[in-house]
């Protein structure tokens, strides 16, 4: 497993753990964090991973809501 994916899917799991009645509250808010901390550090790949992953795991939230 590549460094890249090693992150990815740590990543993946630090994100499902999050509440899943606070779903909004918890992943919009580290969405904001991640896009702060983007801002400071343009380009880094480390937060183009977390921005997919933050998306795939709304839409998968909004899936299993549906």
């Amino acid at each position: 497993m590549s460094l890249e994916e090693s992150f990815r899917e740590n990543y993946k799991i630090q994100l499902r753990m999050k509440k899943q009645n606070a779903l909004v509250d918890e992943l919009n808010q580290e969405l904001v964090s991640v896009r702060q901390q983007s801002m400071k550090t343009p380009g880094r790949r480390g937060e183009e991973i977390k921005f997919e992953e933050i998306f795939k795991e709304m839409g998968r939230r909004r899936e299993e809501h549906s």
